[in-house]
């Protein structure tokens, strides 16, 4: 492919080349040459031209395929654009010759097309420049379009387009020529023509008035007439181009002189509104008859043209946009509801017609008012409807009040309206819910009545009515969890009071039970006590239902109705009324069959109409019985269930008799009975109707095959049964758009009503609601179908085999015996129930016999010859099923075979669809068939994939060609570059009207990118040309105008990113992707028509940001700025692509691709947020200012007034009106809350980062130095602002969001000092905005959540230290005093508005708050006295703070006495509750952390463990409980302590945070301390007690006695080494025996621990240093081997080299634990010393093995941690130990080997060590080393003496060397003591300097002289005698000396004091840091 990269076509190379290549090899050479068009020199291109426009033209005459001919026509025209234009009328006239051709044939077409499309193109780029030839062109075009087959149409209108693109106004001489030819393709039979069409008129109303006034009513015709017969892509297009002429006939007030020339007339909205409301009821056949008739609508509308208007009602306003919308909602709101409430209309005549219209009418409303208008006017819309539902009441209260029989006609009006009522408050729901708690306003409004009038509504007549009032009542609920429980007892006291009214009756119980069905989407509940309440008041309606007969069946279904909502609140409530349930349950039942026969006989059809009701509503309660409790179904209760259950079903097989008795007002009765029944079975276990299968079975076989089945319920019943993927080969109607809602009805047929609420009442409380969507159940004939098919797979899988085969023959039969629709419709429903027992059999693992087999084989066959396509897709689904149950290869082999010879022999499209699905299922549920028939498999698809005479074949076979390859994976490979080659081809070559044969592609290439997977990052030339075909493929999608097919592109297009990145041009690709989610963004609705196609831009753009975040950031604003027709690239430019998906955010309405939006956005934070900080806290700040209250952040502290030079922080707290638009208007309170979450996302990524960013004094020493540099403290003020704004805001979760921010806040910024003021800290100046913020908070009408979170902001506030001042603290106290007199009301001062547990939440919080309160207050007040006792100046004094910290704690104690008593109350209340009682014996008896963490949830907070943890460990400083725990180890052998340790082990194994890990072993230390105090007040007891055979036993106190045996479970020393071993083994597995001596395992480097593992390590190694001490002798032998070995252990494996020979934290903790066991009594005490002692020198050998491992492993350990070790043992155990020969000999070659050593660090540190050692008192320790490391020292000091030392390390090891010889000196006997000093005098005089010399000496030589003389004159006088001797005998170092006393005299005299000599001081007294030795 690389040779097709020139400018001009490499001819020779393509000619070589095969068909499909060469065709491979011309798209990548044009693809190529588009992008070096624009990039080369225009003179180059003008020198080209000639041949290139040949090259060109000849591709034209040879017939390329569509991608290639649009291609072609692009370069065409960039050429002529760059070039010359000389001869482009020549090359148009060549086009206008191919088109006039008189050649008809097939070949010739292509050529044709390419002729059109590049007049199209051309026209399109050169635009004025051609307009003296167009008039020709578009004749010539247009003549040929009456002979033009649909591809020739699709393109002519295409071509049309761009025409009219590129000439502007200039085309005006043929737009009525146009037009004519547009009118009649847009009504084309080809759906992709009309599109076309739509697409050319849209552009043509650009200039052509007359379409927007003068011919308005034509166009609107024209495009109603459109829409009969569509597709959803034909209604996408036209809905656009009539909402946009209609747009435009709206807005064009002044046509202007163009206009006027067409007699252009003015347009009222009034009218457009009635010409798009004509089109909704009538359709296009209305506007010749008279305006009575047209309203009339005497005609019915079909159903797509009615959703083809509903979707340009949309496109409409939001073409003019939110603005227009809020002006005029009331006008448009009135008009909406006026398509659904107008007598005798065709829209409402039937409820069919009814419900399908009110779903247009509420998508109209959801679209505009939900999607356009900000929050502010969404409250604005939301009072409208509040009005037009008052007016709409008035004339329901008219009719009801009027007695007069005359007016009867006026209930008509009630019957009119009751839609318009259903529409208006479904939408007022909505609205609300989509509000939040910003909705309180609206409802707090007298004068709007919006409660009032919803709850009226529940007595409105109609019961579609009264249920969209219930509806509207939960979404209020839900929205304001503060009106749930006051509108719950309002509807219950209306209950109550109008019992006798059944529209009350029935309309406030709906309302209740919807009310309770929002329990469950309100965190803080409902108070306990209402469901006591409403299940009395479901008893007493259930009760009285019989006494008056009026009534009967209102109290019925109502008494079920409260019952079975009730359950939806959950066990805690339900099982105090179980036993009520369950015997109303038992009673609606008849006891026997007998007592059924009897009811038979008596009653009428009124009352059996009651009975039924009754118990499917008893039915319809235990099933929500079952779904919402089921951890109250226990063996008994599930007994309890049981008994009625076969007389109910009893009564399901006499329902038709019973029918037949008493008519069919029966029949929906008995069908919502039949429906209730079968959902409670299919909960149940078949276990449990064992005795009903075969009569259940019988009655779903008749309902199966009952002759006024629906066959249009095939929308309904299959989709579930279908594979999901399988679904997008089929209509777009079963994919998931953005007008789902309205498309789900064409997919019914006009006969089926789609979903609504009336259908089952039931519904209202149902959880499973998605969004804010009402719920929509089927009517009850289709739901029991659904029902019916699905129970058959249950009943039928456990039935005896005989059985089952005589019902499947039965079935089979009854398809046989069928005719027409009615055969359809049975078999549509028994393939339905075969597919569910073939799933049910496979989920269950059962096995089917060979007859069964054969039978459903037949049925599924025939389903597979279905002319019904969902029918064959469900059929290929359970044709695999059937094969997956079978499981034998031979069964499938044959089935395969099947459709093998089925393929081969059959022609028609119905058969190879479903045989080719059907080979594909086999593949993805077997995993392939076996490699035999994969070849056979994969060569019948690839020939079916070729039949261009059937997209519907290619369409199938390609699919199961993706299928096929994606199962069969690897054994696939051979076949992948055959199927690549075949995609390409068809990619190339297939028209592009037939989008879904391009989506089928797309699928196949994917599946072929992910089998390829990692290889395609390969560089082999078979995998290179396999990633450039992928790469074409892509490409050839990407230019496809059908929304899906760019969407597979795009996922495509994220694979191969995914498998080789550096391939895929990421420029390109961010480039698609943002002119797909960003262009007219303005129109919310259509930034892309297709949801699909939104979804997969953002999940590769969310692919794209975890590698790339900045690349991809980059080439978004990149190209904002380089091309200037985007819609939203302002917006790019300002707020980044970061910006612009925050306003995608706010607009986008569907639920996963807002989550793609936030991930996205997540991931680019997180990469991006500190280098780019100011940016992103800016786009925070706007989202979160642009609805914010600014007279609220007024409220300023004057401190931030007074900043000067703080940054940014000087501008942000002012006016944002600074005459630039706002980049996000009105965000919505979910955007909002999103942006403050990742204000604290940021916070917490600056944390990682520098340190700078939270300390203020570096961070503007660094901003000075670069002003590009950015910390977030120079932003504190933003940080706080935006916390206030939250904090503040009208939103409940806002508010949370922004006390959640404000804490963190709190935490981060608390301590970072304020550099200008001395003593302060930043966050002073902002006291007044936090308390600003808090305030709010504990207002008496707050919810307690968000109380609850700021009562923890408070006591963060004053716990930080930052407020000082008295009386500042006294206002931020006082919020707490507040909270706190609540609580001590008790119950009359909290609100019952919530459960109590919300209650006990706040208490808690504000116990919790004040808890933390009085620690700091203690704690601060312990620090001032201990402060005060030192003497400090009086600067410091007021530094420190002192002033607050007894007036804190004088707040505090203040209430001291209410509130212990009210933390000592809470503590009890939650040991009890945390205590079950049959855990009573396992648990402790006291101690409530110690509950908490026993029963340690994994959802308990850090925080609250660490709060148990800090609680344990201040009990414990408390000299009593110590006490305590060390008693029970002593005399209850393993109680408390053992206890303890095992749940602090539990804590450590379960919670990974090192600080509660730390916390734990803190607890641990102080157990074992307890321990040891008691072991030593045992001892000293026993010691001052008389008897000296007290005294004999004194040792044995202790773990271990006399026998030394440690009992696990029983032994406090063994649970906590088991826990010390586990935090040594998690931070160094090498200390595993286990993997240590494993032969596989090399001993790995010394390793250094993080900060946290180190701090660990060390807790760890204290514990274990002090646990020889809680034993006895016998007990501390035990375990002294695990000791040695762990630290020992861990010296080894931290020992790493540090600088300067410093030693690692680890190293430090091992050697002081070291040194307490070497210094244990239990070293010394009688019985335990010879075993010690052993064990020490093996732990002693140990360490010197270090050196010279025999694995060799440990090579780079640190030679001074290891010395230092030795020294350790030498100085601190007892001589025993060390003195042994052969380890001393080792001990002094140790030291001896290092004095050698090359690093001076090591020399330094030896001599260091030795200093030590040679002073040690015992000379048995000393001696030895003396005698045998003197002489060696000497020499080292002599050889530096002949070199004179040069650097400071050399000075060092000098400087160390004479300290030790002096130390020498100063040991050694009198008689050798003479000959040292002799040795030591010449060494020194030797470093001296005479005067000169001095003068200009180097620093070392001068530090040396200093040194040497300071020894000397210590020396002197020491040693007289021997000094002077010495002297005498040598004059020349006498004459030396005293040079340099002289040269040293007149220094001192001349200079003064130099920092040298300081420096000479400090040096002069190096000394070990290590404080162990």
């Amino acid at each position: 492919m690389e040779l097709a990269h020139s400018l001009l076509l490499n001819e020779e190379a393509s000619s070589q080349l095969g068909e499909v290549q060469k065709a491979e090899f011309i798209f990548e050479w044009l693809r190529y040459l588009e992008k070096l068009l624009l990039a080369t020199n225009r003179a180059d291109v003008r020198e080209k031209q000639k041949a290139l426009v040949e090259q060109l033209l000849s591709l034209l005459n040879s017939s390329p395929g569509p991608p290639t001919r649009k291609l072609l026509a692009q370069n065409l025209a960039i050429v002529y654009s760059i070039g010359d234009t000389f001869s482009v009328y020549e090359t148009i006239d060549k086009c206008n010759d191919l088109i006039r051709s008189k050649d008809d044939s097939p070949s010739y077409l292509p050529t044709k097309l390419a002729a059109v499309v590049c007049l199209g193109a051309l026209y399109k780029k050169l635009g004025r420049i051609l307009a003296n030839a167009f008039t020709d062109t578009v004749g010539n075009i247009l003549k040929a379009m009456k002979s033009a087959e649909s591809q020739g149409r699709y393109e002519i209108m295409l071509s049309l387009q761009s025409i009219l693109t590129g000439l502007g106004a200039a085309a005006a001489p043929c737009h009525r020529d146009v037009y004519k030819a547009a009118r009649s393709c847009l009504t084309d039979r080809s759906m992709a023509v009309r599109c076309a069409a739509a697409k050319c008129l849209l552009e043509l109303q650009n200039e052509a008035v007359f379409m927007w006034s003068t011919d308005l009513d034509s166009v609107a015709t024209l495009c109603f007439k459109s829409f009969e017969g569509s597709n959803y892509d034909v209604r996408i297009s036209v809905s656009k181009l009539l909402g946009t002429v209609l747009a435009k006939a709206v807005i064009a007030k002044h046509p202007g002189a163009a206009a006027s020339r067409q007699n252009a007339r003015r347009v009222s909205l009034e009218e457009v509104l009635e010409l798009l409301g004509t089109g909704f009821l009538r359709g296009s056949s209305g506007f010749l008859r008279a305006s009575g008739d047209m309203l009339k609508g005497s005609s019915s509308v079909s159903r797509d043209v009615r959703v083809g208007v509903t979707q340009a009602y949309v496109v409409f306003v939001s073409t003019l946009g939110g603005a227009w919308l809020e002006k005029n909602f009331a006008v448009f709101l009135s008009h909406t509801l006026s398509l659904v409430s107008q007598l005798n209309s065709k829209a409402t005549q039937t409820q069919t017609d009814a419900v399908c219209c009110r779903r247009c009418v509420s998508f109209i409303l959801r679209a505009t008012v939900g999607g356009l208008l900000g929050e502010k006017a969404q409250i604005a819309a939301a009072k409208d409807i509040c009005q037009a539902i008052w007016k709409l009441k008035k004339v329901v209260d008219a009719v009801l009040s009027d007695g007069n029989l005359e007016t009867r006609l006026s209930s008509t009006d009630v019957a009119a309206s009751q839609h318009a009522l259903v529409c208006a408050l479904q939408e007022l729901g909505n609205l609300i819910h989509g509000l939040g708690t910003t909705a309180a306003p609206l409802l707090q409004e007298s004068s709007t009545g919006l409660l009032d009038g919803v709850v009226s509504m529940t007595l409105h007549p109609s019961v579609s009515v009264r249920l969209a009032a219930a509806w509207c009542l939960h979404c209020i609920a839900v929205a304001l969890p503060s009106q749930l429980t006051p509108l719950l007892d309002r509807c219950l006291e209306r209950i109550a009071t109008l019992k006798s009214s059944p529209e009350a009756v029935t309309g406030f119980s709906f309302a209740v039970a919807a009310l309770l069905g929002a329990v469950a989407h309100c965190p803080l509940g409902i108070p306990h006590g209402k469901g006591k309440i409403i299940m009395a008041l479901a008893e007493d309606l259930l009760c009285s239902a019989a006494q008056n007969s009026r009534l009967s069946l209102q109290r019925t279904q109502a008494g079920w109705l409260l019952i079975a909502a009730l359950m939806t609140l959950g066990p805690a409530v339900v099982s105090r009324h179980l036993a009520r349930v369950l015997l109303l349950w038992k009673c609606v039942f008849p006891a026997s069959p007998k007592d059924l026969e009897t009811e038979k006989s008596r009653g009428d059809s009124f009352t059996w109409q009651v009975t039924l009701e009754g118990r499917a509503g008893a039915l319809c309660a235990v099933k929500s019985l079952i779904s919402h409790c089921g951890d109250l179904l226990t063996e008994e209760v599930i007994q309890r269930l049981l008994p009625p259950l076969p007389c109910a079903v009893d009564l399901l097989t006499q329902l038709s008799s019973i029918l037949k008795t008493y008519g069919n007002s029966l029949k929906t009765p008995s069908v919502v009975y039949r429906q209730r029944l079968y959902e409670l079975l299919i909960l149940l276990p078949p276990e449990t109707y064992k005795g009903n299968l075969s009569a259940i079975l019988k009655e779903l076989t008749a309902e199966l095959t009952a002759p006024d089945a629906q066959a249009a319920a095939s929308a309904c019943l299959l989709p579930a049964l279908c594979h999901p993927d399988d679904l997008l080969i089929l209509s777009p109607l079963l994919q998931e758009t953005d007008h789902r809602f309205i498309e789900e009805q064409l997919l019914l047929g006009n006969g089926v009503a789609c979903g609504s609420l009336e259908y089952d009442p039931y519904s209202v409380y149902e959880k499973d609601v998605g969004g804010d969507s009402v719920p929509k159940p089927l009517p009850p004939a289709l739901s029991v179908s659904n029902s019916a098919s699905k129970l058959f797979g249950v009943v039928c899988a456990h039935v005896e085999e005989a059985e089952r085969i005589l019902i499947l023959e039965q079935l089979l039969s009854s398809i046989k015996h069928s005719k027409g629709a009615r055969q359809q419709a049975v078999q549509l429903h028994v393939v339905c129930a075969v597919s569910n027992l073939l799933k049910y059999v496979a989920g269950s693992k059962r096995s089917l016999g060979p007859e069964v087999r054969r039978l459903v084989l037949t049925l599924v066959l025939g389903a597979l010859e279905s002319p019904n396509p969902l029918l064959r897709c469900a059929a290929s689904e359970a044709w695999a099923r059937l094969a997956q149950v079978v499981d034998d290869g031979a069964f499938t082999a044959g089935l395969a075979q099947v459709s093998f010879d089925k393929l081969k022999s059959a022609r028609d499209v119905v058969t190879r669809t479903g045989h080719s699905l059907a080979l594909g299922s086999l593949h993805r549920y077997l995993g392939g068939i076996g490699p035999q028939h994969l070849s056979s498999c994969i060569g019948v698809l690839y020939t079916l994939s070729q039949d261009s005479t059937s997209p519907d074949v290619q369409t199938w076979a390609l699919h199961s060609l993706s299928l096929t390859i994606d199962s069969a994976g690897a054994l696939c490979h051979v076949h992948v570059e055959p199927t690549l080659s075949l995609i390409i081809m068809l990619l190339l070559n297939v028209p592009p009207t037939h989008a879904e044969v391009h989506q089928s592609l797309g699928r196949c290439l994917n599946t072929l990118i992910t089998t390829l997977g990692p290889e395609l990052q390969g560089n082999n030339t078979s995998v290179s040309t396999l990633r450039t075909s992928c790469l074409l493929g892509c490409a050839v999608m990407q230019d496809n105008p059908g929304c899906l097919v760019q969407a597979q592109a795009i996922s495509c297009l994220q694979q191969l990113h995914m498998f080789a990145p550096q391939h895929v041009n990421l420029s390109s690709l961010v480039s698609c992707l943002c002119e797909i989610l960003l262009d007219n963004s303005v129109l919310v609705n259509l930034c892309s028509p297709y949801l699909l196609l939104r979804r997969a831009v953002l999940a590769c753009l969310r692919q794209l940001v975890q590698r790339e975040a900045v690349e991809v950031s980059e080439h978004a604003v990149l190209l904002a700025r380089d091309s200037g027709d985007l819609a939203a690239d302002a917006d790019i430019k300002e707020v980044g692509l970061e910006g612009a998906l925050l306003a995608l955010l706010d607009k986008e309405t569907d639920k996963s691709l807002c989550q793609d939006i936030r991930e996205t956005l997540h991931h680019m934070l997180t990469s991006m947020a500190v280098e780019k900080l100011s940016f992103w806290l800016k786009l925070c700040r706007d989202v979160l200012a642009a609805s914010a209250d600014f007279t609220a952040v007024t409220c300023l502290d004057t401190m931030q007034e007074e900043e000067g030079d703080r940054g940014d922080d000087a501008s942000v707290l002012t006016s944002r009106n600074d005459g630039k638009p706002h980049p996000f208007s009105n965000p919505r309170w979910a955007t909002r809350v999103f942006a403050a979450d990742c204000v604290c996302r940021i916070i917490n990524q600056c944390e990682n980062a520098n340190r700078a960013h939270f300390d203020i004094a570096l961070a503007q020493e660094m901003k000075k130095s670069d002003s590009r540099n950015d910390f977030l403290v120079l932003h504190l003020a933003d940080l706080i602002r935006m916390a206030f704004m939250a904090a503040t805001d009208h939103s409940d979760q806002l508010r949370l969001s922004g006390l959640d921010t404000l804490l963190v806040i709190i935490r981060r910024f608390a301590d970072i000092a304020e550099p200008e003021f001395p003593g302060h800290v930043i966050l002073e100046q902002y006291q007044a905005n936090v308390g600003a913020a808090l305030r709010p908070a504990f207002t008496s009408e707050t919810p307690p959540d968000i109380t609850a979170k700021a009562c923890q902001v408070c006591s963060a506030w004053i716990a930080s230290g930052v407020v000082r001042d008295l009386s500042d603290l006294r206002r931020v106290h006082q919020l707490l005093v507040s909270s706190l007199m609540k609580v001590q009301a008790g119950k009359e001062a909290l609100s019952h508005l919530y459960n109590e547990s919300a209650s006990t939440m706040e208490i808690l919080a504000v116990l919790k708050a004040w808890a933390e309160v009085y620690i700091i207050a203690v704690q601060r007040h312990k620090s001032h006295k201990q402060t005060s006792k030192t003497p400090i100046n009086s600067e410091d004094s007021v530094r420190s703070g002192s002033p607050s910290a007894d007036g804190l704690l004088d707040l505090v104690c203040a209430d001291l006495g209410t509130l212990s008593k009210l933390w000592l109350a809470a503590l009890q209340d939650f040991a009890l509750l945390t205590l079950p009682a049959e855990f009573a014996s396992q648990l402790p008896v006291e101690g409530i952390s110690v509950e908490f963490l026993c029963s340690l949830r994994s959802d308990a907070t850090m925080e609250s463990i660490t709060t148990c943890l800090r609680a344990l460990q201040v009990l414990l400083d408390v000299p009593w409980p110590r006490s305590k725990i060390g008693s029970d180890q002593v005399i209850h052998c393993a109680d408390l302590g053992i206890e303890l340790l095992n749940v602090l082990h539990r804590v450590i194994l379960t919670r990974e945070s090192p600080s509660i890990q730390l916390a734990s072993l803190e607890v641990v230390r102080q157990i074992i301390c307890a321990a040891q105090e008691l072991v030593k007040e045992k001892r000293r007891s026993a010691e001052v007690d008389d008897g000296a055979s007290e005294k004999e036993t004194v040792p044995e106190f202790g773990e271990g006695k006399d026998t030394g045996g440690l009992v696990p479970g029983k032994s406090l020393v063994f649970a906590t080494l088991e826990l010390c071993v586990c935090i040594l083994v998690r931070q160094l597995p090498e200390l595993n025996p286990k993997l240590t001596g494993s032969p596989r395992v090399k001993a790995a480097k010394p390793q250094t621990l993080s900060e946290e593992g180190s701090r660990l390590v060390t807790a760890a190694l204290v514990i274990l240093a002090e646990l020889p001490a809680v034993c006895s002798p016998e007990g501390s032998i035990s375990i002294l081997p695990t000791i040695l070995y762990l630290a020992i252990g861990v010296l080894r494996e931290t020992a790493v080299k540090l600088p300067g020979g410093q030693l690692s934290s680890t190293v430090t903790a091992s050697l002081q634990a070291l040194k307490g066991i070497l210094t244990s009594p239990m070293a010394r005490a009688e019985k335990s010393h010879a075993a010690w002692t052993s064990l020490l020198q093996n732990a002693l050998a140990t360490v010197l093995d270090c050196w010279s491992p025999v694995d060799g492993a440990h090579q780079d350990l640190d030679e001074v941690s290891l010395l230092t070790a030795v020294t350790v043992f030498i100085l601190s155990a007892s001589p025993e130990v060390t003195t042994v020969p052969c380890l001393q000999k080792s001990c002094i070659e140790k030291f001896k080997a290092a004095l050698e050593s090359g690093d001076p660090v090591v020399q330094m540190k030896t001599y260091q060590l030795l200093h030590s050692i040679f002073q040690y008192p015992n000379p048995a320790i000393s001696y030895p080393y003396i005698y045998s490391l003197a002489s060696s020292i000497v020499e080292k000091l002599q050889e530096i003496d002949k070199r004179k030392p040069e650097d400071t390390a050399e000075l060092h090891i000098f400087q160390e060397g004479i300290k030790v010889l002096g130390a020498l000196v100063t040991v050694a006997e009198e008689q050798h003591r003479s000959q040292l000093v002799a040795c030591l005098l010449p060494v020194l005089i030797s470093f001296l300097l005479d005067e000169k010399a001095l003068g200009s000496a180097s620093s070392v030589r001068r530090s040396l002289h200093d040194f040497a003389l300071q020894n000397l004159m210590q020396i002197g006088p020491r040693h007289s005698s021997v000094f002077r001797t010495v002297m005498a005998s040598s004059p020349a170092l006498k004459a030396r000396l005293e040079a340099a006393v002289k040269g040293n005299q007149e220094s001192v005299r001349v200079e003064p004091p130099s920092k040298h000599a300081k420096s000479l001081g400090r040096n002069s007294s190096i000394q070990l840091k290590t404080h162990f030795l």
